[in-house]
This record gives structure tokens, C-alpha cells and sequence, in this order.
């Protein structure tokens, strides 16, 4: 078992920036890939970004890549979203997960944190 508490999160106006942090409880969080995922109102939750259990590799969604930045640090236990040039569009409740390997599908995730809102005004 693995626990994950989300934070970070707020509202902001578009162009700016917000990081969000994730912070692991349990099982050694060097044995799980971590990703990011957000759900819009009305929508279905989508993959935004993933590292691998080192932190050597990395996976980002179209939408924003070039943008948002996934980091860890593993004596931590935490895993990192910097988000920059923010967007209306990025506006969802943001969430990490937890899985043996670092995928872009959600279905293969394990453990989930409770959710942190992100908001962009325009």
C-alpha cells in the first residue's frame, strides 16, 4: 500500500505558473513509476504527464508539453508538477498516481492521491 496527498494547487491567472507536489506514504516509492492526471468538469480524467521510478525517463502529454515539467525526488518521497503558462483549459482537479511502471494510461494505476484543484482565469 502506498498513500499519496496532493498539494499546490489554486487559482491563478492564464500565463502563470503553479507547481504541484505529491507526497508519498508506505510501500519504497522508488519501487512505483508516478504520474499526473486531471479530470475537467464534465469530462473524463487524462494523462497529463509520467516519470519513471528513477526519474531518468519521462512521458507528457501533447497538450502540454513544453509547458509542465515532472520531477521526484526520491529521498523525499515526492513527485513534482511544475506547471507554467498556464491556460483556461488547464483548469481540472489535478491527481498522482502510483504504479509499478511509469504509464500514460490511467487504468493501470494503482494508488491515487485525494485530488488538488487547479484553476486558470482569463
Amino acid at each position: 500500500q502506498v498513500q499519496l496527498v496532493e498539494s499546490g494547487g489554486g487559482l491563478v491567472q492564464a500565463g502563470g505558473s503553479l507547481r504541484l507536489s505529491c507526497t508519498a506514504s508506505g510501500r519504497t516509492f522508488t519501487s512505483y513509476g508516478m504520474g499526473w492526471f486531471r479530470q475537467a468538469p464534465g469530462k473524463e480524467r487524462e494523462f497529463v504527464a509520467a516519470i519513471s521510478r528513477s526519474g531518468g525517463s519521462t512521458y507528457y502529454a501533447d497538450s502540454v508539453k513544453g509547458r509542465f515539467t515532472i520531477s521526484r525526488d526520491n529521498p523525499k518521497n515526492t513527485v513534482t508538477l511544475q506547471m507554467n503558462s498556464l491556460k483556461p483549459e488547464d483548469t481540472a482537479v489535478y491527481y498522482c498516481a502510483a504504479a509499478p511502471y511509469y504509464y500514460r494510461d490511467l487504468r493501470k494505476y494503482d494508488y491515487w492521491g485525494q485530488g488538488t484543484q487547479v484553476t486558470v482565469s482569463s
